[in-house]
């Protein structure tokens, strides 16, 4: 049985954690907020850019309308999302090893635009799809659907590093593979039902196998 491997984009692919803060901190400095840390931003990712702007703000009578900041958040990130921004150390070698024997794709909750504009960038071969009209952010479990069709697999092992990856491959009725060096700590990922884990890019071909000895 032909099976596909998917991957998140954001903290399992690359390490764009501190552009994302920047552009946070932009768009907070805009209204006269107080600028967010790497840490108080780490922890609200993973559930799209409206919900990382929401919790980002004071959260008082005083707020700006949350879509005229969500604007004014991507406007300053689509041109500001490669500054910082890389492939986490070891990626770019595995990628190119599993996709050997594999069909790959990207599916991340950016706009699909920024999900395509950073794969042409990092990752040509691949396809990738983000969130559109016609395809809610994860955990819905359209993306990987889609992402099944578009690879013509019969099944998939997604690979991601929040609780968001983890619900959304549920919800997908897939296994999960959960990277330990991206947005979330073990503790974190633990609570929310994460079971199989990997620790380095390295070890992410022996860790693919287990779940496919697991899954026939």
């Amino acid at each position: 049985m032909k099976t596909g491997i998917l991957f998140d984009l954001d903290g399992t692919l690359l390490n764009t954690l501190e552009d994302l803060r920047d552009a946070t901190n932009y768009t907070l400095r805009h209204y006269g907020c107080p600028e967010r840390t790497l840490e108080q931003i780490r922890c609200v990712l993973g559930n799209g850019a409206e919900n990382q702007i929401r919790k980002s703000l004071p959260g008082t009578e005083h707020d700006p309308d949350l879509q005229e900041a969500l604007s004014v958040y991507r406007e300053y990130y689509n041109t500001h999302c490669q500054i910082k921004t890389a492939p986490y150390p070891g990626i770019m070698e595995v990628l190119g090893q599993l996709e050997k024997k594999y069909p790959l794709a990207v599916v991340s909750n950016k706009p699909d635009k920024t999900v395509k504009e950073l794969a042409k960038i990092y990752f040509p071969s691949l396809y990738a799809r983000g969130e559109s009209a016609d395809c809610p952010r994860k955990p819905a479990p359209d993306m990987i659907r889609k992402a099944m069709a578009e690879l013509g697999v019969e099944r998939c092992i997604y690979v991601g590093d929040s609780e968001v990856d983890v619900q959304t491959a549920k919800n997908a009725n897939v296994p999960c593979l959960t990277v330990t060096w991206g947005f979330r700590n073990g503790d974190e990922l633990v609570r929310c039902g994460a079971t199989h884990f990997c620790h380095t890019p390295e070890d992410m071909p022996r860790c693919i196998e287990q779940i496919l000895e697991e899954m026939e």
